[in-house]
C-alpha cells in the first residue's frame, strides 16, 4: 500500500469553476490519498459492469481511496469518486460496498455535481473549500488538498451542503437500475442504509459525515426498498470469491492503518484464514519484526506463487528494511506477473535507484517511463524519473521530468519554469524539446511570454570577454 499523489490536475479542474477563493476553515484530521494496486483492482473489477450499465466509461471513473476512519464518500466533477477507508471497513458485504459505489456513480451520471454549481448560493462553502483543496495541491500538498476536496461538507454551513432529497432518490434509483442491468442485487445499498437508519434522528454533530451530505429518511429507505425488491437480481447473493476478496480488502486496510498490536489481537495466530495470515505478515513488518514478516510472506507465496501482491509485499518489506538490492527480485517478479500495473513498476524502479548502482539506472528509467505512460498524472513516477535522469547526467531530461511532475500537480508556474530550463538543455526538434514547450503553453504561457523571458535572460547573461582582449 502506497501513499502516492494522483489526479491532482483533474481535482484542480473540479474546483476551478468556483474560482480560487480563500476562506477560513477549521483544521482537518490528517488524511491522505492512498494507492494500492490490489484493492483498486478488486473494486474496479466489481464496479466496471455497473458503470458500463449506467452509460459511464469505466476507465474514466476515478476512484480515490481516502485514508480516513470516518464513514464517508463523495463524487465530484471530472468523474472522480472518493471512498474513505472508514466506509469500506463498515460495509458488511461486497454488495453493500458496490451499492454505495453505484449510488455515488448515480450522482456522477445525473450530473448532480455540476447542477449544484456556483449559481446555487447554498453551495458556496463547498465550492470555496474545494478551491482551498486545489490551492493546497498546487502548493505541493496533495494530501491536504485531497482532504479538503473530499471532505468539503465539513466546512461552512453544513445544512447548506446537503443534496436535495429528490437528487438522493435519483441517485438511488440510477444506481439500483445499473446494478440490475449488470446482474447485481440492489439489496446491498438498502441494507447499508438500514444499518445506519439511526442517523436519521441524530443531530448534524452526531451524524457520520456521509449522512450529513446524504441525509437519510424513512421515506427514502422505503422507496428504495420497493424499487430494488422488484428487480430480478434482488435475491442474488455475493459469491464466495467476492466475500473472500472483501475480507482480504478489510484485513489489508486494518493491517496498514491500525497499530500492529491491534491487528495481531484481531487476527491471532489461531486464525489460519488467508486474510488473517496476510494481516499478520503486514503487522509484523510494520512492527519491525522483519524476519518473521518475511517468513509469513514466504508461506503465502508457497501456496500462491503467482500472486503479484505477495511478491510486492515481500519487496516492500526488504526495501523499507534498507535492503533495496534484495527487494529487486521480488518487485521484478510482481512486475512480470502484472506488467500493466504502474505502481508495481514504480516500486521496482525505486529499489533499483536506491541501490546506487549506475548499471541499473537505464532499467529504472525504462520502468518509470512505462509507468508514467500508463498514469501520466502519477507524480511519484515523474519525481523518481527526474532523480534517475539526474544520476545519469541527463540534466535536460531530469528537468523535463520535474516539469511533468509539477504539471500533474497543477502547479503551473513551477511546471513552466522547469520546462523552460529543460528546453534550454534539450536538442531542438526532439520529442523531449517539443514536450517541454507543450507544457509551457499548456500551463498558460504565450509565445510572447516566452520571447520576453528569453530576452530578459539574454540581457542577464555575463558578457564573454575575448581571450587576450
Amino acid at each position: 500500500m502506497s501513499w502516492l499523489s494522483r489526479n491532482a490536475a483533474r481535482l484542480i479542474g473540479a474546483a476551478s469553476a468556483a474560482g480560487l477563493v480563500l476562506a477560513s476553515a477549521a483544521p482537518a484530521a490528517a488524511q491522505s490519498v492512498i494507492r494500492d494496486t490490489e484493492i483498486e483492482g478488486i473494486i474496479h473489477e466489481w464496479s466496471a459492469p455497473v458503470f458500463s450499465a449506467m452509460g459511464l466509461e469505466p476507465s474514466e471513473v476515478e476512484i480515490l481511496l481516502i485514508n480516513d476512519e470516518e464513514l464517508n464518500a463523495f463524487a465530484t466533477r471530472g468523474r472522480i469518486m472518493g471512498l474513505n477507508t472508514g466506509l469500506i471497513l463498515r460495509t458488511d458485504s461486497p454488495n453493500e460496498l458496490l451499492g454505495v459505489i453505484a449510488h455515488e456513480a448515480g450522482h456522477i451520471r445525473n450530473r448532480h455535481t455540476l447542477r449544484d454549481g456556483a449559481q446555487n448560493a447554498g453551495m458556496q462553502p463547498l465550492l470555496m473549500t474545494m478551491a482551498l483543496g486545489a490551492l493546497a495541491i498546487a502548493a505541493g500538498a496533495p494530501d491536504a488538498g485531497a482532504v479538503l476536496l473530499g471532505n468539503s461538507q465539513y466546512f461552512g454551513t453544513l445544512s447548506a451542503l446537503r443534496y436535495m432529497t429528490h437528487q438522493e432518490g435519483e441517485a438511488d434509483n440510477t444506481g439500483a437500475r445499473a446494478l440490475e442491468a449488470a446482474g447485481e442485487s440492489g439489496r446491498g445499498l438498502l441494507t447499508f442504509f438500514e444499518n445506519f437508519r439511526s442517523q436519521e434522528v441524530f443531530s448534524d454533530a452526531r451524524r457520520y459525515p456521509y449522512f450529513r451530505s446524504h441525509p437519510l429518511s424513512s421515506q427514502r429507505i422505503e422507496n428504495l426498498r420497493r424499487f430494488v425488491a422488484e428487480q430480478s437480481s434482488y435475491p442474488k447473493s455475493d459469491s464466495p470469491e467476492r466475500m473472500a476478496q472483501h475480507a482480504l480488502i478489510q484485513a489489508k486496510i486494518h493491517a496498514f492503518m491500525d497499530a500492529p498490536n491491534t491487528t495481531l489481537r484481531t487476527w491471532p495466530e489461531s486464525d489460519a484464514s488467508l486474510p488473517a495470515r496476510y494481516a499478520r505478515a503486514i503487522a509484523w513488518y510494520r512492527d519491525g519484526q522483519t524476519e518473521r514478516a518475511l517468513a509469513a510472506v514466504d508461506a503465502l507465496l508457497a501456496e500462491q506463487p503467482q500472486n503479484a501482491f505477495f511478491w510486492e509485499l515481500r519487496g516492500q518489506i526488504l526495501f523499507e528494511e534498507g535492503r533495496p538490492a534484495e527487494a529487486i527480485g521480488a518487485h521484478q517478479k510482481a512486475v512480470d506477473l502484472m506488467p500493466e500495473a504502474p505502481l508495481l513498476r514504480i516500486n521496482l524502479a525505486h529499489a533499483m535507484i536506491e541501490t546506487r548502482d549506475a548499471g541499473l539506472l537505464a532499467g529504472a528509467v525504462d520502468h518509470l517511463k512505462r509507468a508514467a505512460a500508463l498514469e501520466r498524472d502519477n507524480t511519484m513516477a515523474w519525481r523518481l524519473l527526474s532523480q534517475a535522469y539526474a544520476s545519469q547526467g541527463k540534466e535536460g531530461e531530469a528537468r523535463l521530468a520535474s516539469a511533468e511532475m509539477y504539471f500533474a500537480m497543477g502547479a503551473e508556474e513551477q511546471a513552466t519554469q522547469f520546462a523552460l530550463r529543460a528546453r534550454d538543455m534539450l536538442q531542438p526538434g526532439t520529442a523531449e524539446y517539443t514536450r517541454a514547450m507543450d507544457i509551457v503553453f499548456a500551463s498558460g504561457a504565450t509565445q510572447d511570454d516566452v520571447d520576453a523571458l528569453d530576452r530578459r535572460n539574454s540581457r542577464n547573461r555575463p558578457a564573454v570577454v575575448p581571450v587576450g582582449g
